[in-house]
């Protein structure tokens, strides 16, 4: 039997441990508080945890067995290969897959020589980041939709806040921009497009 297996002073496996346990703090940022707080969907939280710390002890391991590169590649176009096809994924939910992916892999890496403090300042920029996109897509997010417009004198007078202003009423939301589409002087009507923030 071999004398090292109840051995836990191993340097290797401290140093996962410490490295786990920086990984799964900011997962929980990444995942628990960034994300959950901007798309509110608890059904991809295991799913995210779950991945964030299989790849994590998957790439932590790779340095203590003998396996070539060419596989550790293939092991993570497994995913690609896949692709969670049993499920719709957005492109945000797609990249925080990814997110959480990247950041297992970085907090994973023994790097030599190579301080925790940088590993750490490198997860704080990914979550800063994350949470930059997060408010600039949420405060310029906007939905646009076709309406018809029945006053085509204001249309022809070209008063565009009088004519936001009008459309605003009849909406009931705060448009920020319109686009006449198509006016049918027959019908006397017209299809305009209107952008209002979400």
């Amino acid at each position: 039997m071999p004398d090292n297996i109840f051995n836990l002073n191993h340097p290797d496996f401290l140093g996962i441990m410490l490295r786990f346990i920086i990984n799964t703090f900011f997962l929980f940022i990444l995942i628990r508080v960034i994300y959950f707080r901007y798309s509110k969907k608890e059904k991809f939280l295991f799913t995210f945890f779950l991945l964030g710390i299989m790849v994590f002890f998957i790439t932590s391991m790779l340095k203590s067995v003998f396996i070539e590169f060419g596989m550790a590649v293939g092991l993570f176009a497994i995913f690609t290969i896949l692709r969670f096809r049993t499920r719709n994924f957005s492109l945000k939910d797609m990249s925080y897959i990814f997110a959480t992916i990247g950041l297992s892999v970085i907090n994973s890496l023994k790097l030599v020589g190579f301080p925790y403090l940088g590993v750490i300042i490198f997860n704080i920029i990914v979550l800063a980041v994350v949470v930059i996109l997060e408010e600039f897509t949420l405060r310029h997010n906007t939905t646009t939709y076709t309406i018809i417009y029945e006053d085509l004198e204001l249309l022809k007078n070209g008063k565009k806040q009088k004519i936001l202003k009008e459309i605003s009423a009849l909406t009931g939301k705060e448009i920020s921009r319109f686009r006449i589409r198509q006016i049918d002087y027959k019908e006397k009507i017209a299809k305009v497009d209107i952008t209002y923030s979400d």
